[in-house]
């Protein structure tokens, strides 16, 4: 299985991040909150000193709710920062994190692709929601170092998502609002169960720490 680091081809992970084992579990902050509903703040000062900590707790955060991807105001920080680690179509890793991210989408060019989608902040909850098919990802590492990644399936999909929850929009609000209140509906039936499985996956990385 080949992995992507920040878009460049890599070695071979552990299945378990560094970032989760060292990554303190943060609070995932819920669909209606302000901060999930505004642009985040852009990043100006960059360095692993000010951001790794954050990044290391956005990972094992992300584990712990069995998520692909994690925007900062997810976890109550205004700052354009998101953090990923997912396997796309093809069997591809992709792990990484995006200061500052800016989507390219060409959907009269390249299509659009059907699928369903979920997030950590409507837990429980999905709903069909087409996105484009590709994307070109432009961001700035923790040190300020600028790359690109091209994606497309579910890994562009995941950096389309992420990148608009800094932008201060949720899955939900692409919805119709009959299918939004579904999803808010299918979530508050769910809520309590997610919950109580984020809480055994929690345990389970207290015990290999």
């Amino acid at each position: 299985m080949p992995t992507y680091i920040q878009g460049r081809l890599s070695r071979r992970l552990p299945e378990l991040l560094d970032e989760v084992r060292r990554g303190t579990p943060l609070r995932v902050t819920e669909y209606g909150e302000e901060i999930l509903h505004r642009p985040c703040r852009p990043v100006t000062e960059f360095g692993a000193e000010r951001w790794g900590g954050l990044i290391d707790d956005m990972f094992a955060t992300m584990w712990i709710a069995e998520g692909c991807g994690l925007a900062a105001n997810q976890v109550d920080v205004d700052a354009q920062l998101f953090v990923y680690d997912l396997t796309d179509e093809q069997g591809d890793r992709h792990v990484g994190h995006a200061f500052n991210p800016r989507v390219e989408t060409s959907t009269a060019l390249l299509g659009t692709q059907p699928g369903s989608e979920g997030c950590l902040s409507v837990p429980g909850a999905n709903a069909p929601l087409p996105r484009p098919a590709r994307t070109v990802l432009h961001a700035f590492d923790v040190h300020g170092d600028p790359f690109t990644v091209e994606a497309s399936g579910y890994f562009a999909r995941c950096l389309i998502h992420e990148t608009q929850h800094l932008a201060g929009t949720v899955y939900v609000d692409h919805l119709s609002p009959g299918a939004r209140d579904e999803a808010l509906a299918e979530s508050a039936t769910n809520r309590e169960s997610v919950f109580t499985r984020r809480s055994t996956r929690e345990n389970q990385l207290t015990g290999v720490r």
